[in-house]
């Protein structure tokens, strides 16, 4: 656990899951930056005094930091990430301020922005398609004199980025760098104004080719952030070419399901399978559900789609099979702690006799994993970039 000082406090703030082995910080230098920035006033438009500056918004805060610090002033906060969520209210709880709704508004970026939005804080995410469709979502609701104050890494921080704010909000500059770090100020046109005539392009759709496997043919649907949206990506085809597709009826999990494909594969090729679609994600989740929906008619009563963290919210022992093909980055960083973390929750999850089935890069080396957690992993298929793995659990543990 870390501590945060920041002009409007000081804050011991952790990621989510808690994890005293983690050594991440749940903020860096562009929280530390914008904080600064609302105090002191840098670059086009600051000082902001939160406490008259009305309605606050704040957009992509990667576990909190922002809308901890900033939370006697009412914030909303809106993400993607359920991780993110229950970070933040882990150190609302932490700090005294708990999430109450006279404090501060947890949304996701699937629910309905603030009607007029004042201050419009924006942490910059990863998926420049995420940040395009919530600058699309949120223009509507801000105004004139809304400040709008982004913030990044220089690393994370493009002219593509920058583009983005100004094609959709309006005229955008940067600050100089701090420790590796900037800001973006952007000034809205008018009042609830969005500059292009087009209209917010997400989500996409796409039909899997022939070559895709089980997944051949299906109709997929993309909401932004999703990796890969407008095409099946090298992993996710390999896998579908060699997932089980006699699954008679199981109980089967798509774990980080992303878009939903494997899972619907899952389902058209056995109609009497029940089906679970798990993500960390909210896009993810409702890309799942609206891929699931245009591949299988009157089948809503054997899907089930949840938004957490992994299987853990499944009963133990409850699931036969599940399929996964886990991420190795969580932001910016390389890590297999998400991985591992979904391999451990899986074990409980799954019956005596069921399986797990993984695709993964070869290079992170997962078989080893699965055999110290379930005693066995075998490799289905292999190609030079991609393995397919199998692991069965094969008794309790005691």
């Amino acid at each position: 656990m870390n501590r945060l000082t920041t002009p409007f406090g000081s804050y011991e703030l952790t990621r989510f899951p808690e994890d005293p082995r983690d050594r991440l910080r749940a903020w860096d230098a562009a929280d530390e930056y914008l904080l600064r920035h609302l105090d002191a006033g840098t670059g086009e438009r600051g000082p902001v005094d939160p406490a008259g500056a009305g309605q606050i918004t704040v957009l992509g805060d990667r576990w909190g930091a922002l809308t901890t610090a900033l939370a006697a002033y009412h914030p909303t906060q809106i993400t993607d990430s359920s991780l993110t969520r229950s970070a933040t209210a882990a150190n609302l709880d932490r700090a005294g301020i708990g999430t109450s709704k006279s404090t501060v508004t947890l949304l996701t970026t699937q629910d309905a922005p603030p009607e007029r939005i004042d201050v419009l804080l924006v942490r910059v995410p990863k998926s420049l398609a995420l940040l395009e469709d919530q600058l699309y979502r949120l223009a509507p609701h801000v105004h004139a004199g809304t400040v709008v104050v982004g913030t990044g890494m220089i690393k994370e921080i493009h002219t593509s980025t920058l583009r983005l704010f100004e094609k959709i909000l309006g005229p955008t500059k940067t600050s100089l760098a701090e420790k590796k770090a900037r800001l973006i100020f952007c000034t809205p046109d008018a009042p609830g104004a969005v500059r292009p005539t087009a209209a917010d392009p997400w989500p996409v759709t796409y039909t899997v080719d022939e070559d895709g496997g089980s997944g051949a043919g299906l109709t997929v649907v993309n909401h932004a952030g999703i990796f890969c949206a407008d095409r099946l990506d090298v992993g996710t085809r390999f896998f579908l070419q060699n997932i089980p597709t006699n699954t008679d009826g199981a109980r089967v999990v798509d774990l980080g399901c992303g878009n939903g494909v494997v899972g619907t594969a899952v389902a058209v090729a056995d109609p009497n399978a029940e089906v679970v679609f798990a993500d960390e994600s909210y896009q993810a989740v409702a890309s799942a559900r609206a891929t699931y929906e245009a591949n299988v008619r009157g089948g809503g009563d054997r899907a089930q789609f949840l938004v957490g963290d992994g299987v853990a919210m499944l009963p133990a022992g409850s699931v036969d099979l599940v399929l996964c093909n886990p991420p190795f980055h969580s932001h910016q960083a390389t890590t297999d702690a998400t991985a591992l973390r979904m391999f451990a929750q899986t074990r409980k999850a799954l019956r005596p006799g069921g399986e797990l089935w993984v695709v993964a890069n070869r290079h992170m080396g997962y078989h080893t994993h699965l055999k110290r957690l379930y005693g066995n992993s075998e490799v289905v298929a292999s190609e030079p970039k991609f393995v397919v793995l199998r692991a069965v659990k094969r008794h309790e543990r005691p």
